[in-house]
Formats: C-alpha cells, structure tokens, sequence
C-alpha cells in the first residue's frame, strides 16, 4: 500500500473514532446538562456541586458508551486497570469543566440558569478535548499488531545440513534457479555377525 493510501486508511479510522467518541460524548452531554437543570431547579444543592454530581453521572453512562461501542475493539484484558484510568482521567475532566464553571459562578458571578448553561457546556468542551487524548490513548488501548515473521534466508544454504542445494541455470530460457532437495542421510544399518556360521 502506498504511503498517501495508509494515510487516508489512518484518517478514515480516526474519523470514525471521533465521530462515534462524538455520539457517546453527545449522549453524555444531555445526561449531564439534564441531570444538572434538574438539581439546580429542585434542589438546594449549590450550583457548582450540582453540576460536579450531574458530570459524575454523565461519566458513568459515557463508560458504558465508550467500552462497548467506540472501543468495544479494543485491549479488554485489564479491566481494573482500564477502569481506575478511566475514572482518574474523568476526575481531571471534572475538574477542568466545572473549574470553567466555577469561575463563572463565583469568579464573575454569572450564575443565572442560562449563563450557568453556557459556561457548563463551556467546561465540556474543553474537557472532552482532554478526554479524548487521555481514552484512546491511556484508557482504551489499541490491540498490538500482529506482525508476519520475517525468516532470514541463512548466507550459505550449502552448509546447512538436510538443506537443499541451489541449482543456477544460466539460460533465461531454463527459468530461474531451482532448489533440489539433498538426499536423506541413509539410516545406519546394523548387522550382527551370526556365530553360527563362524
């Protein structure tokens, strides 16, 4: 394959996997804006820890998305491990979308429900950018590639026992060169002397 063509193979495949990142990152986007707008009109939480329980319920729910659909083909032998960086990344996540929302709240004052709104979607905006770089490449690993053995023909194959022995043919019209099997060494053969015909 050519150089231009593993390229556009390459982009292809990471325009795929962005897309559907995009799908379960849009669905979590729903589930957190939701979740949000829903505590912070019936409940007294507080606007920046409302919003911070409403991204923790919107990871969980991207978890589920991103191992069984954006990922599902990728490395799942070390869940526990996958899991941990999943919800360490997340946790850094938080932190940079609701770091956006609490300077907007108490930084600016800009806690109305819209401006709230904005500066949350704001916050995942720029979160899901660092997410995206710490899944794929920390979380979700890529299967390693399996390469085809490459055999090194040996130097000399004349010195090899049990090799075949290269024939060269110097006619074009012969063909190119062919290899003739060495014959099989001839199995020992042992006799024992009868002594009655000593």
């Amino acid at each position: 394959m050519s150089e231009r063509g593993a390229l556009r193979v390459r982009l292809d495949l990471l325009a795929r996997e962005v897309a559907k990142f995009g799908v379960v990152g849009a669905v979590g986007l729903v589930v957190n804006i939701a979740v949000s707008n829903l505590l912070w009109r019936y409940t007294d939480i507080p606007t920046v820890r409302a919003g911070l329980l409403a991204t923790f319920v919107a990871i969980l729910c991207n978890y589920v998305g991103f191992r069984y659909w954006t990922y599902r083909d990728r490395d799942k032998s070390g869940r526990t491990r996958e899991l941990t960086l999943f919800l360490l990344f997340s946790v850094v996540g938080a932190v940079i979308e609701t770091g956006v929302l609490y300077a907007a709240t108490y930084g600016f004052g800009w806690d109305t429900p819209v401006q709230s709104n904005v500066f949350k979607i704001v916050g995942i905006g720029i979160a899901t950018m660092f997410r995206f770089w710490s899944y794929r490449t920390w979380v979700f690993r890529a299967l390693p590639v399996e390469e085809a053995p490459v055999e090194a023909a040996p130097a000399d194959e004349d010195a090899l026992p049990g090799k075949g022995v290269a024939v060269n043919t110097q006619d074009p019209a012969q063909g190119p060169a062919v290899s003739v099997p060495a014959p099989a060494p001839a199995a020992a053969v042992r006799v024992d002397a009868d002594p009655a015909r000593r």
